[in-house]
């Protein structure tokens, strides 16, 4: 499975849920699958999605906050994973796009191949959840419903040519749709 029918799959399942996404391809690849007001596109900022995500979740708990974040990304925010799993907000979920590369700068290789991000996550305090298949990527989003955050669902993808359009939208916009769906 590729980045881009992993994300798909899931804004369709999870329907108008905020989404926090990495910069770089993820975000490209979200913007391109559904586009929409609760999507918060990070243009720059590598590695803060998940902080951003956790803001977020925290000061809306009656909503449920996905954070789409690549194995690069969250290498460089690895002090994240333990903010989180301290404060354990019930309302997040975690997706780690995992193909063990810096697709969008080159395929440079991550360490993610040598590391396991699902045992220091889990040792954070996550729920962790981990496929490389759609059916399973399904299976999980139909369990996660009626489980408790914070969620990991580390997904191990292929690297891919696809590349999704830019974001076309500027970042002062992107903020002011995702707070006006926040308000929701």
């Amino acid at each position: 499975m590729i980045r881009f029918d992993a994300i798909k799959l899931i804004t369709e399942e999870i329907g108008n849920q905020p989404i926090i996404s990495a910069n770089g391809f993820i975000s490209r690849d979200l913007f391109e699958a559904n586009d929409k007001e609760s999507n918060f596109y990070m243009i720059g900022s590598m590695g803060l999605s998940s902080s951003i995500g956790l803001g977020v979740a925290l000061t809306n708990s009656k909503k449920r906050i996905f954070i789409f974040d690549g194995d690069g990304n969250i290498l460089m925010n690895l002090g994240s994973l333990i903010t989180i799993g301290s404060l354990k907000p019930k309302n997040l979920v975690h997706v780690i796009f995992d193909n063990e590369a810096h697709e969008s700068t080159g395929g440079q290789p991550t360490n993610s191949s040598k590391i396991k991000l699902e045992k220091m996550a889990k040792s954070a305090n996550y729920t962790i959840f981990k496929t490389n298949s759609k059916f399973g990527l399904k299976k999980i989003l139909k369990k996660i419903q009626h489980t408790s955050g914070p969620i990991l669902i580390l997904i191990k993808i292929k690297k891919s040519s696809f590349k999704g359009k830019r974001v076309s939208w500027k970042p002062t916009e992107i903020r002011k749709r995702f707070m006006k769906s926040l308000k929701k």
